[in-house]
């Protein structure tokens, strides 16, 4: 834990009775931290007072030498609770005051804020050995917890964060907890969210048509459900989750079909690591990241093991997403009922998971069998996070529980602003001083209850920051509802700014690097400024604007947007650019084929786009992989899954002039060679490994192009191709070679959840400078 030392007063150097007043700022409210400066100040003597305040914290220490002040501030973070981290500390030297012993005020609330909420946090050891202890009074209770873990940021209204403003103000707690909570020396002192089966929240099973259910034990009821096939809703500590028996392949599929969601991989809860291990190849890094404090879902191999699971937990995948229990409940579950649970957002289609007792019911009708509840509200909806390790260091996929709102330091600060971000996997990002503050995953704003909570978390970050935003910027897409929304806000500046050019800045931003860059932004779909589709870009700059150096060529998408839903279409679009007709292909067979093929003839609703995206989905599509997808990114995944590795001699490409110091590449030689290597009986497999080679190959090749024409040594990586580990390992390890500085996301995802950090990054300089961006784009 680190943090700035500042001093606005002349060093202590001697004398008697010595008054320090610090104020600290960071993580440093609802993680343990003023009980840890009691335990410090007393075991040093001193006197004086702690409190919290909208800022951070303030400390007052006086004693009657400067040593002791000064150790005193040494070790200030030494020995500090695990959650918290302090970023600055600024100390003035104050009168001596009368008085003896070591106190912790009451909250100030009459300060704007500048401190940080936690995120919620994993079940603690120390919680969860009083949980399985049967002479504990927590024993089995499913809400225990203390100031080292346990919820925070999803019931948190307002700072500071005291009890009267998060979502356990309706509990009074009994006289054992109210001791607790009000001694010093007690890991339970100030834990907001306190509580015991005499005085806290309790479960509550309902069934399908939100009926209570009279049960003295809820919880082993819905257990037994769960051991019987049926699928039982769980309020969690973000939102509700849908849970089945992973391994109970009828039950998987019942939850399938009624959630309709055809293929995309479940995430499933694991009793233990050991647990974990027998289905998935867990290295050191994912092993660490499945026991941390943050609890994230982990992407990884699977064993052949993994049969124990259901077969189609993740069909035409070879990894699994598997995340650890996290709160007490789900411990509590996993000790006692099925060794692997099918946890995945309770919702339907693109919505957002459900959140109060109620709106599950409602909204899962005809999905859940039962619900399993409580009465604790959720203040603010929070999924699980998704993580990935790729060369050596974990990846956020969704960033949610766990990680939000920690903040992404900055390299400098200036005015606040507001980004709205995208239209999928949308977050909004506001920057306070030099921190940025993303919100958690919202999802795709084209469905409405997304919609209404991405307005919800945006009214919500400004409150609860208490950031008054000088400008909002969006999405430069008219369409996008999150580019709407901004136009909407009175009296605010607007700025749009360029999908990929925030792709660009988001990871530099995250790198804390401040000169220009190359990137290489590699996407599905992102509005040009040139009207069309891009998505396969080589651009040189930074947050003033940006060069569009290179590009994929762009091919003619039949159906526009629609291509994305219908890889063969994109696939048809290919093969029309590169031989003016579509030729017979094995996996057309069925397809609509001669009314596409008019379409592009006549150029009617098929837009041009250079989306790396759906290139990955045209060769899926010809390898007779994914002709249609039930989930974003399915034809890729499964291309990528057909490859297992990336080896091979890389197919044909070109580098072509687009005038004015551009270039496009052009991909008709690869179609050849891939329609070719289809006619001769090449293997799905072996086509589909020297694609993912021929990818890295020609983006490395046009990146070190860059590199020479603009004298930069440093390419940074964003865009949810990046996702892909065939691709970013390989592109990675490829421009290291040639002795380049590789940018990459570790703490935001390379998708469009981190495309808000790039866009408030941009809009502050707007601001500072008065200066819309610079771009080249001709």
């Amino acid at each position: 834990m680190g943090g700035v030392v500042e001093s606005s007063n002349e060093p202590i150097l001697s004398g008697r009775a010595r008054r320090l007043r610090l104020a600290v700022n960071g993580i440093v409210q609802g993680v343990g931290f003023r009980p840890y400066v009691y335990r410090l100040a007393t075991s040093l003597g001193l006197s004086g007072s702690i409190r919290n305040t909208a800022s951070g914290v303030l400390i007052e220490v006086q004693a009657e030498t400067p040593l002791l002040l000064e150790r005193f501030v040494q070790e200030l973070g030494s020995e500090a609770p695990p959650l918290a981290e302090i970023f600055s500390v600024v100390a003035d030297e104050i009168p001596a005051q009368s008085g003896n012993g070591f106190v912790i005020l009451s909250s100030d609330d009459g300060e704007d804020v500048e401190t940080l909420i936690p995120p919620d946090i994993a079940l603690c050891d120390d919680c969860r050995s009083e949980l399985l202890d049967p002479l504990d009074r927590r024993y089995r209770y499913a809400f225990i917890n203390c100031t080292n873990c346990g919820p925070r940021f999803s019931i948190v209204e307002r700072l500071p964060y005291d009890r009267p403003l998060t979502s356990m103000k309706g509990f009074t707690m009994c006289e054992k907890c109210g001791r607790e909570y009000g001694n010093p020396l007690d890991r339970r002192f100030h834990a907001q969210p306190n509580a015991c089966p005499d005085c806290g929240p309790a479960l509550q099973l309902l069934d399908a048509g939100g009926e209570p259910i009279n049960a003295p034990d809820p919880l082993s009821l819905a257990l037994q459900k769960l051991k019987d096939g049926d699928i039982v809703a769980v309020k969690g500590v973000g939102g509700f989750h849908l849970a089945v028996d992973a391994t109970d392949q009828s039950a998987v599929m019942n939850l399938r079909e009624r959630k309709g969601r055809e293929r995309k991989p479940f995430a499933v809860m694991a009793r233990s690591l050991g647990s974990a291990e027998k289905v998935a190849q867990v290295s050191d890094e994912e092993r660490v990241a499945l026991r941390s404090l943050q609890a994230p879902v982990v992407l990884m191999h699977k064993k052949a093991s993994a049969s124990l699971l259901a077969p189609d937990v993740a069909p035409a995948n070879d990894r699994i997403g598997l995340m650890l229990p996290y709160s007490p409940l789900h411990v509590l579950m996993m000790e006692e009922g099925p060794e692997f649970l099918v946890m995945t957002s309770a919702n339907s289609s693109e919505e957002p998971i459900a959140l109060e007792n109620d709106e599950a019911v409602s909204r899962l009708q005809g999905i859940a069998d039962y619900f399993l509840v409580h009465n604790r509200p959720i203040h603010l909806r929070c999924d699980d996070s998704v993580t990935m390790v790729m060369s050596g260091a974990l990846r956020q996929i969704r960033r949610g529980r766990g990680y939000a709102p920690l903040p992404v330091l900055l390299s400098s600060d200036g005015p606040s602003v507001l980004a709205a971000g995208g239209e999928m996997k949308n977050t909004v990002c506001v920057l306070q001083g030099s921190q940025a503050l993303l919100s958690q995953h919202i999802g795709d704003l084209k469905n409405y209850v997304a919609y209404e909570h991405f307005q919800q978390v945006a009214e919500h970050m400004q409150h609860i920051f208490q950031v008054r935003p000088e400008a909002i910027i969006s999405d430069m897409h008219p369409s996008y509802l999150s580019t709407q929304w901004a136009q909407n806000q009175s009296d605010i500046p607007v700025l749009h700014v360029q999908h990929h050019h925030a792709h660009l800045v988001s990871c530099l931003a995250e790198n804390r690097f401040d000169g220009q860059a190359v990137g290489i932004i590699l996407d599905g779909t992102g509005y040009g400024t040139d009207g069309t589709v891009w998505g396969g870009e080589v651009l040189i700059g930074d947050a003033s604007g940006f060069f569009r150096f290179a590009s994929l060529e762009p091919v003619r998408m039949p159906g526009g947007d629609r291509a994305a839903l219908f890889p063969w279409k994109a696939a048809a679009g290919y093969l029309f650019h590169t031989y003016g007709h579509i030729p017979e292909i094995a996996a057309f067979e069925g397809c609509f084929v001669e009314g596409i093929a008019d379409l592009l003839a006549r150029q009617v609703n098929a837009p041009p786009a250079s989306s790396c995206g759906r290139l990955f989905d045209a060769v899926s599509a010809l390898c007779g992989l994914c002709r249609e997808i039930s989930y974003e990114g399915q034809a890729a995944i499964e291309l990528m899954h057909a490859a297992g590795i990336a080896e091979g001699k890389p197919f044909a490409w070109e580098v072509v002039s687009a005038g004015s110091d551009r270039w496009h590449l052009s991909v008709a030689p690869m179609v050849q060679d891939i329609v070719t290597a289809l006619g001769s009986a090449m293997s799905v497999s072996d086509i589909s490994r020297r694609f993912h080679v021929t990818i890295v190959k020609m983006f490395s090749d046009i990146a070190l192009r860059a590199c020479r024409f603009s004298g930069l040594t440093s390419v940074a990586l964003s865009g949810g191709v990046f996702q892909n580990p065939l691709v970013f390992e390989g592109l990675v390890s490829d421009l290291q070679l040639h002795g380049i500085e590789v940018l990459t996301h570790s703490q935001v995802p390379s998708n469009d959840g981190g495309l808000s950090l790039g866009q408030a990054v941009i809009g502050r300089h707007w601001v500072k400078t008065g200066c819309a961006c610079r771009r080249s784009d001709a």
